[in-house]
């Protein structure tokens, strides 16, 4: 007897087994077992009818409406983390430029390891190329930002705060910061860097500007927050806000700051 013409046995029809009992009786027979016996007699009183209303009914059309809508609804990642921070085994992972060479780099060599044994992980490249894309999504949201309060981009300064790959430490190597700084190039727009831990020289021969280790005395047309270095977080509301301009766009990728007095973060 082939795979295919087996009957199959669906222990428990609940919302996990009905679904599922439907799902593989589109294709062959299929015996469903419950040990509740009003369950049972609920789903045999509507002759199989309760098969497609369980996987289609409320939930799913639901699920339509929601997705429709999810544009345009100003969720805010830290708002959502920390509501799911409230289940006990939640892991709370936060966004930023993901540099470095753990998560950077050595995925690589395991998908290329993969690859050649036949199988194609989709998942850990489908999540290197949303990170790999991050810089340019955080140099492009600041733009936008920009020119919905009127402020070009070309030719006005932008501070970029942080050069590191990540918060508190010095080290440069594969940071996605650069790509920020790369892509906000590309618009002709006025960088300057501020990183109170990195060899000024070092960042100048890896992004081509020097980085700055004091804080800056004067006042930018756009501020991104692309490192949670402590020293950021030190500044508080008055000291941030004391380095753009009025009007101006202060884009906080990291989050170290409260919501309502940025323009924009991830």
């Amino acid at each position: 007897m082939d795979l295919a013409s087996r009957k199959i046995a669906i222990i428990g029809l609940g919302y996990v087994g009905l679904p599922l009992a439907v799902a593989f009786g589109a294709t062959r027979d299929v015996v469903g077992f419950d040990i509740n016996q009003s369950r049972v007699d609920a789903l045999e009183r509507r002759s199989g009818q309760g098969h497609r209303e369980h996987p289609e009914g409320p939930q799913h059309r639901a699920d339509e409406r929601v997705v429709a809508h999810l544009g345009k609804l100003g969720i805010d990642t830290a708002e959502v983390l920390e509501a799911a921070g409230t289940k006990w085994n939640f892991l709370r992972f936060t966004p930023g430029l993901v540099g470095g060479h753990c998560i950077g780099v050595d995925p690589y060599y395991l998908t290329h390891k993969a690859q050649e044994l036949g199988y194609h992980p989709e998942v850990i490249l489908a999540g290197r190329r949303i990170n790999d894309g991050m810089g340019r999504h955080a140099a492009d949201q600041t733009a936008r930002l920009m020119m919905r309060k009127g402020i070009p981009v070309v030719g006005n300064r932008i501070l970029v705060m942080g050069a590191a790959f990540k918060e508190n430490c010095p080290d440069l190597r594969n940071s996605k910061v650069a790509d920020v700084v790369a892509r906000l190039k590309e618009c002709n727009a006025g960088i300057d860097i501020w990183d109170p831990w990195v060899d000024a020289q070092e960042c100048a021969r890896a992004f081509g500007i020097t980085s700055m280790k004091d804080i800056p005395d004067e006042r930018y047309d756009g501020v991104i927050v692309a490192v949670g270095h402590r020293q950021f977080r030190a500044l508080g509301v008055d000291g941030l806000q004391a380095l753009c301009k009025t009007p101006g766009v202060i884009c906080d990728i990291k989050g170290l700051f409260p919501r309502h007095v940025t323009d924009g973060r991830f």
